[in-house]
């Protein structure tokens, strides 16, 4: 068989490409504290973000006070927004409290955010 007839080997697909931390962190900007109408990454919640070469994202995360009643709620908005990032094949966020957060953590944004709804930061 002549080269030109060969048949030719289907075209090799390229993996799926790991998501970067920077669409991790613009994906959680949608996951909000209901006591505080500022996304989480802007009030400076997100400590850590990894992408392991298997697709799983591992974040490390704080809340503005221990024992926050909606803890459970915001871990599962922050796994689902990001589970919709392209490449993401798992989700693990890990609620750490060490260093504790202060208003200092937060972005420029959401001290514009805060102070346009009349808080004082």
């Amino acid at each position: 068989m002549s080269e030109e007839t060969q048949a030719q080997p289907a075209e090799a697909k390229h993996p799926e490409e790991l998501p970067k931390v920077e669409e991790i962190l613009e994906a959680l900007k949608v996951v909000k504290d209901p006591e505080i109408p500022v996304n989480v990454v802007d009030l400076g919640l997100i400590y850590n973000v990894h992408v392991h070469p298997n697709g799983v994202v591992d974040i490390e995360m704080t809340l503005t006070a221990i024992g926050c009643p909606v803890q459970d709620m915001i871990k599962a908005d922050a796994e689902l927004a990001v589970l919709k990032v392209p490449g993401v094949k798992g989700v693990n966020v890990d609620f750490v409290w060490s260093p504790p957060w202060t208003p200092a953590r937060m972005t420029e944004e959401g001290k514009k955010q805060l102070r346009m709804l009349g808080f004082n930061v």
